[in-house]
């Protein structure tokens, strides 16, 4: 698969010229340069630390609200936001009593309300995106969780940002759609972005007192997906259930699938590039089966650090709220990880050809802007494409591969926000207007 995507951006102010490059441009300032450095001064509250969650109902947020039930002298929650589901959102409120709740869904207003009707606790309630908004930027809140998925999380994530909220980033597209925009603004605010991924946390724990300039390299493992250990003829056989049977995690569709092609780690490398500033060069992406480590780093004296545990996503989040404190675990909810029991760890060079996602993810990354934001949107909807069973699994990859393509001449370095916005609302409606001929290749419709 040829890879066309970088050659040609253009850059929108005054003053910037029209050029073919592909070099990799100056990009925004990195969250972690590299090393993360305590700042104690930072710490402006009395009590259990209190945070916001936009996004509660969903997978990270109901393990947020967990890892808040078993240490209620460490956090309180302020503020919910959820999209939908308005019977557990009641049950949340019930329970953790914030004093701001919003249903994204404004037709479940009403819903809501009533399900609060006979509640001890009476919070205020805002619905829509208004609503979202000002839980994110709460005034009491200190860490914002952002479990939305989406774009549909970009403008509350800002909004925190802007009321100075350090971010507790479980949305991907934060950083790889918002990331040129979301950075120089989070360096402005003065705002701490702490990542909730498994990989990025693990990153994030191994540069813990790193001098300045001692981060080499940034290797990313992957499990491999459903599909490490097939053949490369058989990808073309590939059913919906075959994609959805991931080896160790319990997740999502989507992200089970994007597991299978890799794209979740293609999509790990722009952020790992916009987190800590490492050039695409200096990060690798290796197969781990086991997925007991989650992520390594190389040192400038070739010292390798990695940061092991359980295939668990409560480690992560905790350490984004509690950073940077270490908070004791029960061994009865939190099993300790056990070596010996497990006997090896194995690795091995991940199948360009397997998963050409890489590739895409790659040239996406170092054509910067808002090429990225248009890979991932495109993935994400040539993955609902597939799970509707309108496109082959192998065709995820050309869908993607297109609508990048197709986007190359239109690309803005510098976006604002309503440009990564529009780009990721193009690219979904673009991708979904491919209609695919014999031979696995799309064309425009």
């Amino acid at each position: 698969m040829e890879i066309g995507i970088p050659l040609k951006r253009r850059e929108k102010a005054a003053g910037w010229s029209n050029r073919a490059s592909c070099s990799i441009q100056q990009g925004p300032p990195p969250a972690w340069p590299g090393r993360a450095v305590v700042e104690e001064s930072r710490r402006s509250w009395e009590g259990p630390k209190p945070i916001a969650i936009v996004g509660s109902t969903g997978s990270i947020g109901t393990q947020t609200l967990d890892i808040v039930a078993e240490n209620p002298d460490k956090f309180r929650v302020v503020a919910l936001a959820a999209g939908s589901n308005v019977t557990l959102l009641a049950d949340q409120v019930k329970t953790f009593k914030p004093q701001l709740v919003a249903v994204r869904n404004e037709s479940l207003f009403s819903e809501l309300k009533e399900a609060l009707a006979d509640a001890e606790h009476q919070p205020e309630i805002i619905p829509g995106e208004e609503g979202v908004i000002e839980v994110a930027r709460h005034r009491d809140a200190v860490t914002v969780v952002t479990g939305i998925v989406g774009c549909a999380g970009l403008k509350p994530t800002v909004a925190a940002i802007e009321a100075g909220k350090d971010i507790a980033l479980a949305n991907k597209e934060t950083l790889i759609a918002g990331g040129p925009f979301v950075l120089p603004l989070a360096h402005k605010h003065r705002v701490k972005i702490l990542p909730a991924d498994s990989e990025h946390s693990a990153i994030f724990q191994c540069i813990q007192g790193l001098p300045e300039g001692a981060l080499r390299r940034i290797i990313l493992t992957a499990s491999g997906g459903a599909f490490r250990d097939w053949p490369v003829e058989k990808l073309r056989e590939v059913k919906v259930a075959d994609a959805l049977k991931h080896p160790n995690w319990n997740m999502g569709k989507k992200i089970t699938v994007d597991s299978a092609t890799l794209f979740n780690k293609g999509l790990e490398v722009i952020e790992a590039h916009y987190l800590y500033g490492a050039e695409y060069d200096s990060i690798e992406i290796l197969i781990h089966p086991q997925s007991i480590i989650h992520s390594m780093v190389e040192t400038q004296d070739s010292s390798v650090l990695a940061q092991l545990g359980w295939p668990d996503m409560r480690l992560p989040i905790l350490y984004t709220m509690s950073w940077p404190d270490r908070i004791y675990c029960s061994e009865v909810t939190w099993p300790r990880l056990d070596l010996c029991k497990l006997g090896s760890l194995t690795f091995k060079a991940p199948d360009n050809v397997k998963y050409p996602s890489m590739d895409l993810a790659y040239a996406a990354g170092r054509a910067g802007g808002t090429m990225t934001g248009v890979l991932s949107a495109a993935n994400e909807k040539a993955v609902e494409m597939f799970i509707d069973e309108k496109i082959s699994y192998l065709e995820i990859f050309k869908v993607v591969e297109l609508t990048c393509d197709a986007h190359r001449n239109e690309l803005i370095e510098r976006p604002s926000l309503e440009e990564i916005v529009h780009y990721d609302l193009w690219a979904r409606d673009y991708a979904a207007g491919l209609k695919l001929s014999s031979g696995l290749s799309p064309v425009p419709a």
